[in-house]
């Protein structure tokens, strides 16, 4: 894996992974209550849906995933899914690959939440098969700009969240493709249309 920083600040991560498919990570994204100690078991303390993935349905969805980093920061964050469609230019150029699930943060503490509170900032991870699996970026995007010290933090975290990928996931996705009810197990595509300068999702 490699980090690197633009000039606007944000953090990226270039990934690759053996052995994963594009479809593998969508199905995750809509059931991560089905193995999220295992996606980082140092820092991952708990998670929970406050709306679910259901079916097909996964724009709009919010999770909690509090956790401890590497620097000792507890953080409480509620993350929505967002339409890749509703994003502003200069963050829908990040996206080159084919397949991305768009993370807006709308709490890091989890205090007064609001359910349509907008964005306090971006994880968006974008992938695309390839001979031998996967490849992808991981990017953080403040809306504030923040210190670069503290997107490096963010990507100790998330380099290590990829790589243990590699660990579990293709296992999870095999054992639970047993399970086609998809109130149980939802499944939505997050593969991009691009249309000029536009993206939407394929499915949606």
């Amino acid at each position: 894996m490699a980090v690197r920083q633009d000039n606007k600040g944000w953090t990226h991560i270039d990934w690759e992974l053996e052995g994963i498919t594009p479809k593998m990570i969508d199905w995750w994204w809509c059931n991560m209550e089905k193995g999220f100690p295992l996606w980082h078991p140092i820092d991952h303390t708990d998670f929970y849906w406050h709306k679910k993935p259901t079916g097909n349905q996964a724009l709009g969805k919010i999770h909690v995933a509090p956790q401890v980093w590497s620097d000792g920061t507890f953080i409480k964050p509620h993350i929505r899914w967002e339409d890749v469609a509703t994003l502003s230019e200069d963050i829908r150029e990040v996206i080159v690959y084919d397949h991305a699930v768009v993370a807006a943060g709308i709490s890091m503490t989890g205090e007064h939440v609001k359910d349509d509170d907008p964005p306090v900032s971006y994880r968006i991870h974008q992938y695309e098969k390839t001979d031998f699996g996967v490849k992808g970026i991981s990017s953080a995007i403040p809306i504030v700009p923040e210190p670069l010290e503290k997107g490096l933090v963010w990507a100790k975290h998330g380099s290590e969240e990829i790589g243990y990928f590699q660990d579990f996931l293709a296992d999870l996705y095999r054992l639970w493709c047993v399970v086609k009810n998809p109130e149980i197990n939802p499944y939505f595509s997050f593969k991009i249309v691009r249309e000029g300068k536009s993206l939407r999702y394929a499915d949606k």
